[in-house]
């Protein structure tokens, strides 16, 4: 068995914080600037982002034809 890579999410505390009981790595991020600094910190070991749309649109176009890691949006 090989290791796929780490799930992250990032977004408001209260939208992301039930996904540590998946095993998931979250990373609370209230507003834009902590959302920029979370997803600049990720490392090459990471294989999928879950954001909420309000971290979507803080990262607007740095997501865009980026092929890894996979980002799945959460729903409003």
């Amino acid at each position: 068995m090989t290791a796929v890579g780490t799930v992250v999410a990032i977004g408001e505390r209260l939208r992301v914080q039930g996904w540590c009981l998946a095993g998931v790595v979250v990373l609370a991020a209230e507003d834009a600037a902590a959302v920029q600094r979370s997803w600049e910190e990720l490392d090459d070991g990471v294989a999928v982002v879950i954001l909420t749309p309000t971290a979507v649109e803080a990262l607007g176009e740095q997501l865009d034809g980026r092929a890894s890691p996979l980002v799945v949006v959460l729903p409003p």
